[in-house]
């Protein structure tokens, strides 16, 4: 494989948030943005284009800054609808109330990670290609049943349940959603894993004539892990829909990974292989960038990101500036594993 070279892609994009700008990794202090910087929401850039003296400057300012309609944003991401006579499931009770309001459907949907469609926010409108049916899920390494799933047999082999998860990017921006699916922890002890097993990697996939980033020079495919205890935490969650509905594509159609008290980068999307392993995996952002994307990658507001501060974050949507919770506020079930 080629060196990687120290190059990221600039994520704000245009004001469509969807043109790429190269920068390198580190910008002198006076090119950052300020983290309390307002930030104009889509409310305020229409207000702003409808403001605009002749409905014709308004119309045409609009266009260019428009993030994309609703309907367009949450249709564009349909896969099918592979078991949608499962959804939608019951609400866990335990995991129904994070304190914090739902982040709207469609704004959960507009604004998405997916680096193997773009490097901007707006995956939305690059995953037309990608086709998320059919699909299986191979889980192999160190367990005593080792068995590929397709993915109907996968919806239907563990019971599926709805939990409302706070969802932290590395990035400090912040949402909570409604994944429907089942604990990762179930799959395993199905699975039967060896006592010699220590973490577990996850592989997404790797179809660059669908993705097109897939083409340009990172370790593709995508690749996470978490420790055999980590894996096993009731948190840790498959998804495989979202907001009482099957997986939309920029979401990780139609299967991925959710482990709510690290940063989202961790939490792999469109997993095709759930291996046991008896050795910490290479994994994607910590191979690219090690000093700035740690394994473990635990939400703690005291560690900032090389950076910018991990203090605060802001919540998808409203812009809402709240204070960053250690484990993104699930300690209760996650801080024994860090002594």
């Amino acid at each position: 494989m080629s060196p990687i070279r120290r190059r990221v892609w600039y994520s704000g994009g245009d004001a469509r948030g969807d043109t790429p700008m190269s920068q390198p990794f580190d910008r002198p202090r006076n090119e950052i943005t300020p983290e309390d910087a307002p930030r104009p929401t889509r409310r305020r850039w229409l207000a702003i284009a409808a403001g605009l003296a002749g409905g014709g400057a308004a119309a045409g300012l609009y266009h260019f800054l428009r993030p994309g309609g609703d309907d367009e944003v949450l249709n564009t991401g349909t896969g099918g609808d592979p078991g949608g006579d499962l959804y939608p499931a019951a609400r866990v009770p335990a995991f129904s109330d994070t304190g914090r309001p739902l982040t709207d459907r469609a704004d959960a949907a507009r604004h998405c990670n997916f680096y193997e469609f773009t490097s901007t926010k707006a995956a939305w409108r690059h995953v037309g290609a990608f086709n998320p049916t059919p699909w299986s899920v191979e889980v192999a390494g160190l367990v005593d049943a080792p068995r590929v799933y397709d993915l109907d047999d996968l919806l239907r082999a563990f019971p599926l349940e709805e939990r409302v998860y706070r969802m932290r990017c590395v990035e400090a921006w912040a949402m909570v959603v409604p994944w429907t699916g089942f604990p990762l922890r179930a799959l395993l002890r199905k699975a039967g894993v060896k006592a010699a097993a220590t973490h577990v990697r996850f592989t997404s996939f790797n179809r660059p004539a669908e993705a097109a980033n897939q083409s340009r020079g990172f370790p593709w495919p995508y690749t996470e892990g978490l420790t055999v205890a980590e894996a096993m935490n009731d948190l840790t969650f498959i998804a495989t829909g979202v907001y009482g509905r099957s997986m939309l594509k920029q979401h990780g159609a139609p299967v991925r990974l959710v482990v709510p008290w690290k940063y989202g980068f961790k939490s792999g999307k469109s997993v095709t292989r759930i291996e046991v392993i008896d050795s910490r995996p290479a994994t994607f952002w910590n191979t690219v960038g090690p000093h700035e994307y740690g394994f473990e990658s635990n939400v703690d507001p005291a560690v900032p990101h090389p950076r910018w501060s991990q203090a605060s974050e802001r919540m998808l949507g409203t812009g809402e500036s709240r204070p960053t919770e250690k484990y993104n506020g699930y300690g209760e079930w996650v801080a024994k594993m860090y002594g």
